[in-house]
């Protein structure tokens, strides 16, 4: 059966080099994030300027309980919010403008790296060298989800009724750091995951999902060893059937009115979160709807 092996700090190694290293508890605004998550008490403690992060090692959090993943973008909110046709189009600006080239090309482009890496980032920084957090400002953190986003009371109650006694409960995003906790603070739910796990535009090789790499970053830094405790919800057919492949239990999120695919991605379909209830009993306090 397939184990990933504890991890070791990269911050306590650097300890015994330099003593007088600080801990990283803090990261101002203007910094670069070093490390690949971030944790509880709320994922930011402020989410217009992302100055201030709790960091640090869950290894002990989980130890003993499975963790339910949580997808973040048309998984959270829906798809009819249009978030990612307003990206979609960002992302081709971005590409006609930093490469270039006529748009009909930028779109055909951006749709090739897309499905090639399952981000256009991937592409544009393995192709054409782009900075990567030059992109992020320009396209994540260029979206209006102020306008876009609101608080959910539905989704708030759904989650403030998972039994955190008996599972860890993390975000797994392909999104940069800063957009994925600018969701979560408009849905006002910032303070119910225990971490979050994105792709980081500031490191090499860049990972996201379905490369399975990024799941067994996942379970690293949720502080999970057994795939077979870790639980995920997404509505990418292949970021579920990925998952379903390397050993987790994935449901796979098709909203009312988005066609399904013609064989499952995963052990689950559902068409809303509150299905969850029904699937994984086991970690919520009530099963009623």
């Amino acid at each position: 059966m397939y184990q990933l092996r504890p991890r070791v700090s990269a911050l306590s190694s650097l300890k015994r080099i330099f003593p007088s290293l600080p801990s990283p508890s803090l990261l101002n605004s203007n910094s670069t994030p070093r490390h690949p998550h971030i944790v509880n008490p709320k994922i930011s403690l402020n989410t217009q300027t992302y100055n201030k992060f709790t960091m640090g090692s869950t290894q002990d959090m989980s130890r003993g309980k499975p963790v339910l993943f949580f997808d973040i973008d048309n998984c959270l909110y829906p798809r009819s919010a249009k978030v990612h046709d307003i990206m979609a189009k960002l992302i081709d600006e971005y590409f006609s403008k930093h490469l270039e080239i006529p748009w009909d090309e930028a779109v055909k482009l951006h749709k090739e790296y897309y499905t090639n890496y399952g981000l256009a980032i991937e592409g544009l920084v393995r192709h054409h060298q782009i900075d990567p957090l030059d992109y992020n400002a320009k396209v994540d953190d260029a979206l209006p989800l102020e306008g876009i986003i609101k608080p959910n009371p539905e989704l708030r109650e759904l989650l403030d009724d998972i039994d955190k006694d008996k599972v860890t409960v993390w975000l797994f995003t392909n999104a940069y750091v800063n957009h994925g906790k600018r969701v979560v603070k408009l849905l006002g739910i910032e303070d119910i995951f225990d971490g979050l796990t994105y792709c980081n535009y500031a490191e090499q090789p860049l990972l996201c999902k379905p490369d399975p790499r990024m799941y067994e970053k996942a379970m690293r830094e949720a502080g999970i060893e057994r795939v077979e405790d870790c639980f995920f919800v997404d509505d990418s057919a292949l970021n579920c059937t990925k998952a379903k492949e390397f050993g987790w239990t994935a449901a796979h999120l098709v909203e009312e009115g988005v066609p399904a695919p013609k064989a499952p991605a995963s052990q689950y379909q559902i068409q809303h979160l509150r299905e969850l209830r029904n699937i994984y009993p086991q970690f919520f306090k009530s099963t009623s709807n």
